[in-house]
């Protein structure tokens, strides 16, 4: 597998310091492409930080509607690829789909950035044809005091954001009958936030806990339409995010069930979308 973190040297400026400029050695992370593959057919390319590839590609196949259940992906596996010193790269992941599932339309070879999410499915009602686990029936209720705590939580768990300070991360969070305490099943962290937020739907997939009722979903950055739409795709009910959301992703959650919360920074936040699950 390859690395997640990488040093390197870097001139640090320090104003208004006895030693203005010094050499040190930083710590960032690594950023490399992947590609996701159907049989034998290029479906995807994605920027992303190594690691828990096989999640990340099981969440971006539920979230482009490809798949919903764990049965449905037979084999993933690394295919060959090498770097110019001859190291495998792990930069190209082939999914094998049992026989009844539809594949995807061929060549639509999807480009996406570790910035922009996915590109192509960005309508509302693409995501309520393709779902096939609605959030709109979800009974969970919330403490407020609990959503208030989950960024917290989340920034504790944050190994590889402790060391580069340089990604993003979601967390997936058990909520209890009452909704007063949450447990945190997952947490994946990557240089982007929407494959953040795959590789945490994948490991559900792949656990087999399809759809996630009675589950929040912690962000650490905006709460934009891919967001919304993964976690809706997921059967998610809430998604937290510590800053603003899009419009679209306002629109989508209201469409979908989904309780959207924003600006949830410790001390409070916003509600978008689904404030009934919130217990006043």
């Amino acid at each position: 597998m390859g690395r997640l973190s990488q040093r390197r040297k870097v001139r640090k400026f320090v104003l208004e310091s006895e030693h203005p400029v010094r050499d040190k050695e930083d710590v960032l992370a690594v950023e490399e492409p992947l590609e996701i593959r159907l049989g034998n057919l290029s479906y995807s390319v994605t920027m992303r930080t190594p690691g828990d590839d096989f999640d990340l590609v099981a969440g971006f196949l539920v979230s482009e509607g490809v798949v919903w259940e764990a049965g449905q992906i037979v084999a993933e596996r690394f295919c060959g690829g090498e770097d110019a010193e001859g190291r495998q790269t792990f930069n190209v992941v082939q999914a094998q789909l049992r026989p009844d599932v539809a594949m995807p339309e061929t060549g639509r070879n999807v480009y996406t950035s570790s910035s922009c999410g996915i590109c192509g499915t960005d309508s509302i009602e693409s995501v309520r044809r393709s779902g096939h686990h609605s959030p709109a029936d979800d009974g969970v209720r919330l403490l407020p005091e609990l959503v208030a705590g989950l960024p917290t939580r989340l920034r504790e768990a944050q190994a590889l954001f402790e060391k580069t300070g340089g990604v993003h991360a979601a967390g997936l969070f058990r909520v209890d009958d009452g909704g007063t305490s949450a447990e945190l099943l997952c947490l994946r962290e990557d240089v982007g936030r929407h494959n953040a937020v795959d590789k945490v739907v994948g490991w559900a997939l792949r656990s087999g806990l399809l759809p996630l009722r009675g589950t929040v979903l912690q962000v650490s950055g905006r709460a934009s339409f891919e967001l919304v739409q993964k976690a809706a795709m997921a059967g998610i009910p809430a998604l937290a995010a510590v800053s603003a959301p899009s419009s679209l992703a306002v629109e989508l959650a209201e469409e979908a069930g989904v309780t959207l919360v924003g600006f949830s920074r410790g001390t409070g936040f916003n509600v978008y979308a689904g404030h009934e699950r919130l217990l006043a």
